[in-house]
Order: C-alpha cells, then sequence, then structure tokens
C-alpha cells in the first residue's frame, strides 16, 4: 500500500513539474512569436461541425506595426481602462461587478480584463467554471510577469474571437472592411471593438442602432485616454504618477 501511495505521489508531482514548466515555457515563447492558433478557435471549429456547419476559420497574425494604430486604442476604451495601471486584475471593477450582480440577483456584469481575457483566449476554454476561473488567474500572472503591456495588447487584438470563424484583426478588416489591418480607420476599429462584449451576436459588418452608440461612445474615451496608445516608457511615468496620488490622498 506504501508503495502505492509513493508512486501516485511521485506521479502528482511530476504531473505537476511538467504543467508549471510547460505553462511557463509557452508564456515565454509566446513573448516573443506570433500566436497562430489558440484553443478557441479549435473548439469554434468542433461546434461547427457539430452542428453541421461549413468549417469557417480565419486568422491571420499581424506585428504591431502592422495594425492599425487605432485598434489597440480602442480595444483598450472599450474593454478594459484601467489596463495600463493594474497587473492584471481590477480589483475596484472586481468589487463593483460583485455589488452590481448581487443587486440584480444575477450575473449581469462582469470584470475581467484584457489580461484576463488573453490568458483566457490563448489557453483555456470558452465555458466558466471554478478550475477555469483559477487557471485564468494562473495565466494571468505569468503573462503580466512576463510580458509587457503593448505585447499582451498586442497578442488581445491578434487572437480575440471578432465574428463567427472570424479570429483578430485581420481577418475582420479583410472579412468586414474590405482592408488590411493597418489601414482600418478611427471609426473602423472603434466599431469592432463595439463588438467584443459579444461577437457572436454583435458584427461591425452589420452594425445596429446600438453598435453605432457604442462606437460613439467608444471615440470619445479613445479621444479621453489621449487618440494613441501609450508607449512602454509613458505607460511606466503614468504608472508613477497615479501611485504618487494615491500616496498623497
Amino acid at each position: 500500500m506504501k508503495k502505492i501511495f509513493r508512486f501516485i505521489k511521485r506521479t502528482i508531482m511530476w504531473i505537476l513539474i511538467l504543467f508549471f514548466g510547460m505553462s511557463i515555457l509557452t508564456v515565454i515563447v509566446y513573448k516573443y512569436f506570433p500566436v497562430y492558433v489558440t484553443p478557441l478557435m479549435l473548439i469554434r471549429c468542433c461546434e461547427q461541425i457539430k452542428n453541421g456547419e461549413k468549417l469557417k476559420l480565419k486568422h491571420e497574425w499581424k506585428d504591431w506595426d502592422e495594425i492599425s494604430e487605432y485598434m489597440p486604442l480602442a480595444a483598450w476604451a472599450a474593454e478594459d481602462q484601467m489596463f495600463i495601471y493594474h497587473d492584471g486584475f481590477d480589483l475596484e471593477a472586481i468589487q463593483e461587478a460583485r455589488k452590481t450582480n448581487k443587486e440584480r440577483g444575477k450575473i449581469v456584469r462582469g470584470a475581467s480584463t484584457i489580461s484576463q481575457q488573453t490568458a483566457k483566449n490563448l489557453f483555456l476554454w470558452p465555458e466558466s467554471s471554478w478550475l477555469r476561473k483559477g487557471l485564468e488567474v494562473y495565466f494571468t500572472i505569468l503573462i503580466e510577469a512576463f510580458w509587457d503591456k503593448h505585447r499582451i495588447i498586442e497578442v488581445y487584438v491578434n487572437s480575440i474571437e471578432m465574428g463567427n470563424g472570424i479570429y483578430g484583426v485581420e481577418a475582420v478588416a479583410r472579412e468586414n472592411f474590405g482592408c488590411s489591418a493597418k489601414d482600418l480607420t478611427k471609426q473602423q476599429c472603434a466599431l469592432i471593438a463595439a463588438t467584443l462584449p459579444n461577437p457572436k451576436v454583435y458584427s461591425s459588418a452589420t452594425p445596429s442602432k446600438y453598435m453605432y452608440s457604442r462606437q460613439r461612445w467608444i471615440l470619445r474615451q479613445m479621444r479621453n485616454l489621449g487618440n494613441r496608445f501609450p508607449t512602454e516608457e509613458e505607460i511606466k511615468e503614468m504608472r508613477e504618477k497615479k501611485k504618487e496620488k494615491k500616496k498623497t490622498k
């Protein structure tokens, strides 16, 4: 019996070592190399086959300088305006979401940051569970530790679902606007960002009145944020200023 327990213990230990080692290595690799496929893309393909639909997977990686300067800004404005200040988790937004959901008696508001969404898109599956949430926290900590903010949002806009079978800014630009990611206008980027809460329901190809309303709101937020995504040096300065403000309060 003792031998069995020792064997089980060693097996679990090696599984954990392998998991942590491979996950850290993968995060480091993705810091420098493009992401060509994600679990979500494969899951959606399986869903299409299961539902008897035509297989559709459109995705093409583009580096930072091959993407419109407005796309990272639009994603920042639409999804997570505290992105450059937090370390992966917006604690104030989480508390506010819990309060709102408790008052409404159901989940009506989320608080996932761009970092959390990137971790989920790259390594995990869409269905919510305690296991996925725990792994999401783990991978969010990893990418925040090894990547800078530019890399996180670069991977985010390259890998996020932006329509049925459409992943990333280059694919959605080609499919819905007939141009490359580099040539997207500010208005088009804001319209794409307006779909991100639910890209399977909202489409930048056939926007509704709600979509146009959200696009206008995002454009206002983009102006408020400075009309461009800050450099890493500027992000460091902005974070320092925010820390100083907190100290003086």
